[in-house]
């Protein structure tokens, strides 16, 4: 595997990630009760889960919840990456709703504030791992012709999550449990 290619899986993965979300957007732009549900659902299922823990629970929990999702987009390659494209798409779309609503109701700025921070770091590892698992999709396709060893191949891909996305996630996980509640009570 070279530089390229996984710069080209990521790069598939981004695209993908970015449609995904813009989808989101203009679903939400076009029909705001689908908004109003996604947040109502996003408050029960994550939010409320997570606002009364200290910040450094909060960080683990944060942490664990995106390794776990970075951990399907790379292993979801497995399924010569149809899981690893399902996860991008169905996280991009549910990241673009939630954006509109919360930009319609607060402003593009209060988005910034909220999303950039841990952003920054967080959106990486979610492209590179997706990357990771195209890559790995493309091995298990490449070993079916006969034309590689898709378990030697998957080791030094894993050695590049490991590497690359864990401590990724970890910035992302401090960031977003110490930083940005910081930053978005300032805004307040």
């Amino acid at each position: 595997m070279s530089e390229g290619s996984l710069l080209g899986a990521v790069v598939i993965a981004a695209l993908v990630f970015a449609v995904s979300v813009g989808v989101g957007i203009a679903a939400v732009a076009g029909n705001p009760s689908i908004g109003e549900e996604m947040m109502t659902l996003f408050s029960e299922e994550v939010v409320a889960g997570l606002l009364s823990d200290s910040p450094a629970v909060l960080a683990g929990k944060l942490f664990l919840n995106n390794l776990g999702v970075c951990l399907l987009l790379f292993l979801g390659g497995a399924s010569l990456g149809v899981v690893t494209g399902l996860i991008l798409t169905v996280n991009g779309l549910l990241i673009g709703m939630v954006t509109e609503v919360v930009r319609q109701e607060q402003g593009l700025l209060y988005v910034a504030a909220a999303l950039l921070p841990h952003g920054i770091f967080e959106v990486p590892a979610f492209l590179v791992a997706g990357g990771l698992g195209l890559l790995l999709g493309r091995e298990l396709i490449a070993e079916w012709y006969g034309r590689g060893d898709a378990a030697a191949r998957a080791m030094p891909l894993a050695g590049l999550f490991l590497r690359i996305v864990v401590p990724l996630l970890v910035a992302a996980a401090a960031v977003e449990a110490f930083i940005t509640p910081a930053i978005l009570s300032m805004m307040a």
